[in-house]
């Protein structure tokens, strides 16, 4: 039967999953309006404004849903997770705040100029209202990647003795942490992606059907050449978040390329495998030559190390962590000078995270950490397994989501091409309907990249700082069975309100807009409304 901590984990797994879902065609369309805006302030061609008010309205209906799935799953902090709030609140908070006090009302109070501010505004304020929203939308990305990155690579923070807690030391090295900008841009990049994807896919059904061509050819063009820049944007800038996971996360990035044992350099990587994390090994393999050391450490003389060896090395920080808990217990029970707190903070209190997590293996060792020097060879080899996350998953998450993105960049890149050579025909093709077919694309890859971004992270809920087992609120398994069951059924409730009126006006394409001009609103398709 399911514990709090794993019903805890699986209800913010299914609120972070759902709200994602909404987050990078946010991200991404905002930019494609932005875009087809300034042709329209350029060019005065009033097809261009059309397709701004057409694709904003999904925007707005993608928008609304999103933001009320969000404010769902940042409650779950204080509402699943109080001792993850109390213990890093200080250095978390501090971007969320930021994210909703500038970044989100930046966006939010200019969605609504956007949206009913056509007639009101002259031309240029207008476009400056749709980037102002385009710009908010990526800074609420990035204060929340901000927050995220701390999870992954904590920087920006010490120990506090006195308080049991870690506090914020550096904001500008919370803020500039290479691996929260590199993991920001990624996402933001990954979300330019969704939404060409989405209107690409969208324009070849209206191209299929040979319904108002003029504007699913311009749509489709600007979806085509945005999106095969954001794409390999997006492998530019996933390659540089892994080569920051490879530095601060060798775990992950071991099991994401199933290396159990260390490869010497050059290492080669792993196209398919079939691990097998029972006996820390693969059972097959194909490989290519020095491929996996240029990718993860950028040089052919760094070795990769494998899960077997950093397990090895774990056994050192399990005896140093419960070392560092029993010091720690006995400075707060004594008259500890601020020298000898200090020195812990600067020294001994980076392993602390390992003593909190064999606590979870020696029972009472919680209250009473003197019991972690009875920790059988049992006891700490399960601590170990802990940390040694289930490769497969991973191994096989992260492949799915490159190749959805390689087989993005080729749609994007065969689609510009086309477009440029003025081959986009009307009626039916094989390549518009690929195009078509390439709609869930997007959506696969970025959910298997945050599936590998969080799981890859287990056993922390902070990385080496905070265990996951220690960081939920007390509560009944019950309640959280309810609140579970509560939120899928309003997010089925979500689902289908947002799947209706996405189809609803996707299906009317611009006659949506009421302007007379288009395929529904000419005499002869009346009857067709």
């Amino acid at each position: 039967m399911l514990d709090i901590i794993e019903l805890s984990r699986l209800q913010f797994a299914l609120t972070a999953l759902y709200h994602f879902y909404f987050v990078p065609l946010t991200l991404g369309i905002t930019f494609v309006l932005a875009t087809m805006e300034t042709i329209y302030v350029v060019t005065g061609k009033e097809v261009y404004k059309d397709m701004t008010k057409f694709w904003g309205k999904l925007f707005l209906i993608n928008f609304a849903i999103g933001v009320t799935t969000g404010i769902t799953m940042e409650f779950q902090f204080g509402t699943n997770w109080s001792y993850y709030s109390h213990y890093v609140g200080d250095i978390f908070g501090a971007p969320l705040a930021i994210e909703g006090a500038v970044a989100f009302f930046l966006e939010s109070t200019f969605v609504g100029i956007m949206a009913f501010g056509w007639d009101r505004l002259s031309k240029i304020q207008h476009l400056i209202s749709t980037y102002c929203v385009a710009f908010g939308s990526n800074l609420s990305a990035m204060w929340i990647l901000i927050a995220n990155g701390f999870m992954q690579d904590p920087q920006g923070a010490v120990f506090n003795v006195d308080k049991m807690r870690m506090e914020l030391a550096s904001f500008s090295d919370l803020v500039l942490s290479e691996f929260a900008q590199a993991k920001f841009l990624h996402v933001v990049t990954a979300g330019y992606t969704t939404g060409s994807i989405f209107v690409l896919a969208i324009s070849a059904i209206y191209l299929m059907k040979n319904r108002d061509v003029a504007f699913a050819l311009r749509s489709f063009a600007v979806a085509s050449v945005f999106g095969l820049c954001a794409s390999l944007g997006v492998v530019f800038m996933g390659d540089e978040s892994g080569y920051h996971v490879g530095k601060a996360q060798p775990t992950k990035i071991a099991a994401i390329e199933g290396i159990y044992d260390t490869e010497p350099a050059p290492a080669p990587w792993n196209i398919i495998a079939i691990p097998d994390s029972k006996e820390m090994k693969n059972h097959f393999e194909l490989k290519i030559p020095y491929v996996g050391g240029l990718i993860v450490t950028r040089s052919l003389d760094t070795q990769i190390v494998g899960l077997n060896q950093i397990r090895d090395e774990n056994y050192d920080k399990f005896d140093k962590g419960r070392a560092a808990l029993i010091k720690l217990e006995q400075l707060r029970k004594g008259n500890a000078s601020l020298a000898e707190k200090q020195a812990f903070a600067d020294n001994e209190a980076k392993y602390l995270g390992y003593g909190l997590l064999l606590t979870q293996f020696v029972p009472g060792s919680d209250k009473d950490p003197q019991l972690l020097l009875t920790a059988t060879p049992e006891q700490i080899k399960k601590a170990v397994d802990e940390t040694t996350p289930r490769v497969g998953a991973l191994f096989y998450a992260f492949r799915l989501m490159m190749a959805s993105g390689f087989l993005m960049i080729l749609l994007f890149g065969v689609a510009t091409y086309k477009v440029l050579r003025q081959r986009i025909q009307p009626g039916k093709s094989k390549f518009l309907k690929a195009a078509m077919l390439s709609l869930p694309l997007p959506w696969i890859g970025v959910e298997c990249g945050w599936f590998v971004a969080e799981y890859g992270r287990q056993p922390w809920t902070v990385y080496e700082v905070l265990p996951t087992y220690i960081s939920h609120s007390t509560l009944a398994v019950g309640d959280l069975i309810f609140s579970i069951i509560a939120i899928c059924g309003i997010y089925l409730v979500f689902i289908y309100f947002e799947a209706y009126f996405m189809v609803k006006y996707a299906q009317l394409g611009p006659s949506a807009l009421h302007t007379g001009k288009y395929h529904f609103e000419k005499k002869e398709h009346v009857g067709d409304k």
